[in-house]
């Protein structure tokens, strides 16, 4: 297949999707964000690209192979920030079980962490989809929500891996601050109040 050239014409960043008009002239052919060279800054409407015309699973023509023509290339921040989550995340990781070790805190906080991490992502994953598709969207409070009780560290990793919500500068500094509000909670809880608060809660489930 030949390299053709275009211009990405609309993008939707939220989405993760667009349109390239091509040079040759003819109709816009879609563009996906996992068809775009992941080796380069994110695209943006007015780009000049490289891409190869292909079809879907439809028939549909879409680009695939897609890089700047010249220029645009990663100043690394997508790979800084799939570091910074992957520290955070293990840097978390120890302290639960830093804190499970010493009995600061039951196994049933150390599940609850686990199983709110993993949903998180999933909903993420989920929404990311959804947005693709234009299906119906998983609400920012609840994603928040969830971060809020325990599943930020599985939200942080999604975040940078899956490319989602990782720009919206209002929906990070809100996840910033379930993340902030969820440790002083967790640090809350292994203070004696905190702690005899747990203990008599579990109990009740326990019992009640």
């Amino acid at each position: 297949m030949n390299m053709e050239i275009g211009t990405i014409s609309n993008w939707n960043e939220e989405k993760g999707f667009g349109f390239i008009t091509p040079k040759a002239g003819g109709k816009d052919i879609f563009l996906h964000i996992h068809d775009y060279s992941r080796m380069h800054k994110k695209p943006i409407e007015g780009l000049e690209v490289n891409y190869i015309l292909n079809t879907d699973a439809k028939g549909r023509k879409c680009a695939t192979e897609v890089f700047p023509l010249r220029g645009h290339k990663n100043n690394g921040r997508e790979i800084r920030q799939k570091i910074f989550s992957i520290f955070v995340f293990i840097l978390f990781g120890c302290v639960i079980y830093f804190l499970h070790s010493n009995n600061y805190i039951p196994t049933v906080i150390v599940g609850f962490y686990s199983t709110l991490s993993t949903l998180s992502f999933l909903m993420y994953a989920k929404d990311k989809n959804a947005a693709k598709w234009g299906a119906w969207r998983t609400q920012e409070n609840t994603l928040h929500t969830i971060a809020l009780l325990g599943g930020w560290p599985g939200a942080a990793i999604a975040q940078s891996f899956l490319r989602h919500k990782s720009k919206k500068l209002s929906f990070r500094i809100t996840y910033w601050m379930t993340v902030a509000i969820n440790c002083a909670g967790l640090y809350w809880l292994i203070t004696p109040q905190g702690n005899l608060w747990l203990k008599s809660i579990l109990r009740h489930i326990k019992f009640g």
